[in-house]
């Protein structure tokens, strides 16, 4: 029996032609895009959500132009956090028109098409053979969305990665060399091991396929007492990462609310402070580098 190994070239599908392809379509929609920021974890629950649309919000709010797709396609959580729950993807001339919150961040999220109990499904060619290509096709999925969006001119493009070390590789292999990655933890030795795991995979095998680290947000750092105004401990302290700390942010549980409602959150209070802080430090990394 032959292997993949023993076909010459695509053998004859044509494959080669249309990766090429759809790969020009997201560098021509992307065109206008200054930087990718890829924001990713390996860990489930540390809030990477949260903090990728803080971020975005933080950058909004000192003027520059960003937007936010959420990779995650059986996850969402974007939608419903920025407001958008329900906006229908309306075509426009150049692409899919972005969806915008009440402040005007633009964010693509299938849970503006999905609804909130609705899980996304890959029809298979045989019986129970779902599990076989669902990643390509999630890949596939998220390629178009890339490339069929229009982005227009923007500083920053959020990506909102789904959880686990595997799959952020893949979307690195994705978006390529361009893309920018931010990596959540929470203050956990636990957290903090699968995360290291991730900036592992990332750098690769050595042989040139390692993806752009920049560093890291620790999330849920304390928790914000409204009525006493003190962040008291949520976890012990955990050994840092070997990367660059963006920003360290307390729990507070207004803008826990306030994501679950879809309003707009202040950034006057600690965490926001923190997040905007972390904001600026991101982007004076992403100006710097070559």
């Amino acid at each position: 029996m032959k292997t993949y190994r023993d076909i010459a070239g695509d053998g004859g599908s044509g494959i080669v032609a249309q990766v090429v392809a759809a790969r020009q379509s997201m560098t021509r929609a992307l065109a206008g895009v200054r930087h990718l920021v890829a924001v990713g974890s390996g860990k489930g629950g540390v809030g990477k959500s949260t903090v990728t649309l803080g971020l975005a919000r933080a950058l909004l709010a000192e003027g520059r132009r960003v937007a936010v797709l959420d990779c995650d396609l059986n996850g969402p959580t974007q939608a419903q956090m920025a407001g958008v729950s329900g906006k229908p993807w309306v075509p426009g001339e150049e692409g899919l028109e972005l969806p915008r919150g009440a402040d005007g961040l633009g964010v693509i999220s299938m849970g503006s098409v999905l609804a909130h109990d609705a899980a996304l499904r890959f029809d298979a060619i045989s019986q129970g053979d779902e599990q076989v290509w669902r990643g390509s096709r999630e890949m596939t999925v998220l390629g178009q969305l890339l490339a069929g969006v229009h982005w227009g001119e923007l500083d920053a493009l959020l990506l909102d990665l789904p959880p686990g070390a595997e799959r952020t590789v893949q979307m690195a292999q994705l978006f390529g060399p361009r893309a920018a990655f931010v990596l959540v933890t929470v203050p956990s030795a636990v957290a903090r091991d699968v995360v290291a795991r991730s900036l592992d995979a990332l750098a690769g095998d050595g042989g040139g396929a390692s993806a752009r680290v920049v560093g890291y947000v620790e999330n849920m750092v304390g928790y914000w007492c409204r009525e006493c105004g003190a962040v008291r401990p949520l976890f012990p302290a955990a050994e840092p990462l070997p990367l660059p700390l963006l920003g360290s942010i307390p729990f507070d549980p207004d803008l826990a609310a306030d994501c679950d409602r879809g309003a707009v959150p202040s950034l006057t209070t600690p965490a926001g402070t923190a997040l905007r802080a972390a904001a600026r430090r991101l982007e004076d990394i992403l100006e710097s580098s070559p």
